[in-house]
């Protein structure tokens, strides 16, 4: 048979918040024989506790030099450097934040300062689509005004072609340009305009 088996059915294991009975014990027990292993120490303590527990509850809440509170800013760029130098690796991390836990530095990176630099990023996407937009719009617009000042060059060559060439012509002007209504007058029409602008005159 399993000996974990057999472990499991001799010792039942306890989950859930520890008690301050079990608190004293595991104190007690380090303070005269130190951590050593885990789940020995469990065993040789008489709690009812799996080796990580204990390790946990040591390490996070009983040990002296647990600090308590909130974490200072120097605390604060320090976590960033050596995130940035080393990546999640928190034990490591904490080793250099004397009396904070593996534990309490991963949970402040990844509710403040992930989230932080998160919202940056989303602001600097927005930014940058903000004014790639903006160059786009300009760019249309800058299109849009030299096609139209090419259609109106051409609209004018078009007039002054039309009107050298309009003494030459039999009996109709046609007006030629790049706008949409193309008007068409009888020579009728031109002499009763010069006449109207000789009476004027």
């Amino acid at each position: 048979m399993d000996k974990r088996t057999c472990d499991s059915q001799d010792v039942e294991v306890r989950k859930g918040p520890w008690t301050m009975e079990e608190d004293l014990i595991l104190i007690n027990y380090i303070a005269n024989h130190g951590e050593g292993v885990w789940n020995s120490l469990a065993r040789s303590a008489g709690l009812k506790r799996t080796g990580k527990s204990c390790r946990l509850r040591w390490l996070n809440y009983l040990r002296p030099d647990v600090r308590r509170g909130n974490i200072t800013p120097e605390e604060q760029l320090l976590i960033m450097e050596l995130h940035a130098k080393w990546g999640n690796r928190w034990s490591k991390i904490a080793k250099h934040l004397p009396g904070r836990t593996d534990n309490e530095i991963k949970n402040f990176w990844r509710t403040r300062i992930q989230k932080h630099i998160k919202q940056a990023e989303n602001m600097n996407r927005r930014s940058s689509n903000i004014s790639e937009h903006n160059n786009i719009q300009q760019a249309s617009t800058s299109q849009t005004s030299t096609s139209l000042a090419d259609s109106i060059e051409t609209y004018s060559g078009n007039n002054n072609n039309n009107n050298n060439n309009n003494n030459n012509m039999g009996t109709t002007f046609h007006h030629q340009g790049n706008f949409p209504n193309e008007n068409i007058w009888s020579m009728e029409d031109l002499w009763s305009m010069q006449l109207l602008n000789d009476a004027n005159n």
